[in-house]
């Protein structure tokens, strides 16, 4: 392809230093999280409201409303595993996406009408529906970028801003109306979220031609390339990647506390009562607000702090994969201190301030976009290409084995008390990242030098 074709070529058109696919899948990704953490900012709440009242929910208790937030999250991201594989076998990651989409306006739909039926069933096309998509966008992304630029990671991050405008403005917007309006009025707009991002994502086509395709359409001989069985290089690889996925688990059975046990604690323990009023809401803060702390400091801290760890690679300090990932595991856990503080306060006083739960989403993001964003990245730089979404599908799954833990341990908080929990949380994920952190070169002679040599590719 000349020069010239390159520049009229809408494939290879960039903004911001990035390919324009870059921000299609930014608005695809953000509106699906709009839907998907505007329902998880008010599923809890739902489910252990009182079933008496203007705003009644099911009455459950708050060890049966864990148990079922760590299922449902669980399954949403175990469903990763077929997504991926549908997609590398039979569809596509283009196609996948398209269809999921498709699941998850329907299950988010569905949950508006309020009856049991309905519940269970949108909760199931849902978990399909984040199955299909969340695997798929991710690789894409990463298809996006040649191999050793070193835009990649943050080209992750600024998609990874994309998912928490999504969330910010989700647990705002569908969590006021649900709380305040009614659970079922905010399922429903969440449903419209995602019919927004669909629409939206076919709009862009012409920017992702060269990306997800099915390789059913490539020639024989890339076919017969599929076939080959791994090399070392690339069983090492996904030797890594696997080990990697320990902190992955680790990470997200503690950080998903948020929508869980930090989401009941800001609901049942915060004093949430401001001196003055707010439009809408009065002088009480919802509880499904404080979800949006995570999102609104990614806003604020995502491209700093990409840029920070750029920074340190240019300068040759160490700035590797598995290194953030240590470090962001170390940092969202000591997040949990403040938590402890906070259930000690509650202790001694019946009331726990506000603050302690800002500083601890604040810590917890830090932490996050030092390891999740460049897992995304690590996943696209190691895994062979035959199996790239069924690995980025692998990963999803270890989020949610994440998320099914921090259900058993928010339950596990009606007997051992939130002050032991958030401690034990805080002590193992500092502990654990050191252990790691002992291993950390002799894991990344595994990856022969996948993360070498890596500098800004323009077309």
């Amino acid at each position: 392809m000349t020069d010239n074709t390159l520049k009229t070529d809408p494939t290879h058109k960039e903004l911001f230093g990035h390919p324009v696919g870059l921000y299609v899948l930014f608005f695809t990704e953000m509106w699906e999280r709009f839907s998907y953490y505007g329902m998880r900012a008010i599923l809890v709440l739902y489910l252990v409201a009182q079933t008496n009242g203007d705003n009644a929910g099911l009455g459950w208790t708050n060890g049966e409303a864990l148990s079922l937030y760590g299922t449902y999250t669980m399954l949403v991201y175990l469903m990763s595993i077929p997504g991926g594989w549908i997609a590398d076998k039979f569809l596509g990651q283009k196609k996948s996406v398209l269809y999921g989409g498709l699941l998850l306006v329907g299950g988010h739909s569905i949950l508006a009408i309020e009856e049991m039926w309905a519940f269970y069933t949108g909760l199931g096309l849902i978990i399909a529906g984040v199955g299909m998509l969340k695997p798929n966008i991710s690789t894409m992304v990463g298809g996006l970028y040649q191999k050793g630029d070193i835009r990649r990671d943050k080209g992750f991050t600024i998609f990874y801003i994309g998912i928490n405008v999504g969330a910010f403005l989700s647990s705002l917007i569908v969590g006021t109306v649900g709380e305040v309006y009614g659970w079922h009025y905010g399922f429903g707009l969440a449903g419209i979220g995602m019919a927004l991002g669909l629409i939206q994502y076919m709009a862009g086509q012409k920017f992702l031609k060269s990306v997800g395709n099915f390789i059913g359409e490539s020639s024989e001989a890339d076919k017969a390339a599929f076939n080959k069985p791994l090399t070392k290089i690339e069983k090492d690889r996904v030797i890594v990647l696997f080990i990697s996925f320990l902190l992955v688990i680790v990470f997200w059975g503690s950080f998903e506390q948020a929508g869980g046990l930090l989401n009941i604690y800001a609901s049942e323990k915060t004093n949430r009562i401001l001196s003055f009023s707010l439009p809408f809401i009065g002088n009480e803060v919802p509880a499904s607000w404080f979800q949006s702390l995570n999102a609104m400091f990614i806003i604020f801290l995502g491209t700093g702090v990409a840029a920070f760890w750029a920074n340190r690679k240019l300068k040759g300090k160490i700035s590797t994969s598995l290194f953030k990932m240590i470090i962001g595991l170390m940092i969202m856990g000591f997040g949990f201190f403040f938590m402890t503080a906070a259930a000690g306060q509650y202790e001694a006083t019946g009331t726990s301030a506000m603050y302690w739960l800002v500083l601890a989403y604040l810590f917890h993001t830090v932490g996050e976009l030092c390891l999740s964003p460049v897992a995304l990245s690590y996943i696209t730089k190691l895994a062979p290409v035959k199996y790239a979404s069924l690995m980025m599908g692998i990963y999803f799954a270890m989020t949610g084995i994440g998320n099914k833990f921090a259900g058993l341990l928010g339950e596990s908080a009606e007997h051992l008390g939130e002050y032991t929990v958030f401690t034990g949380i805080a002590i193992f994920c500092v502990l654990f990242g050191l252990l790691v952190m002992v291993f950390r070169k002799k894991l990344e002679n595994l990856t022969h030098g996948a993360e070498d040599d890596e500098h800004v590719i323009t077309e």
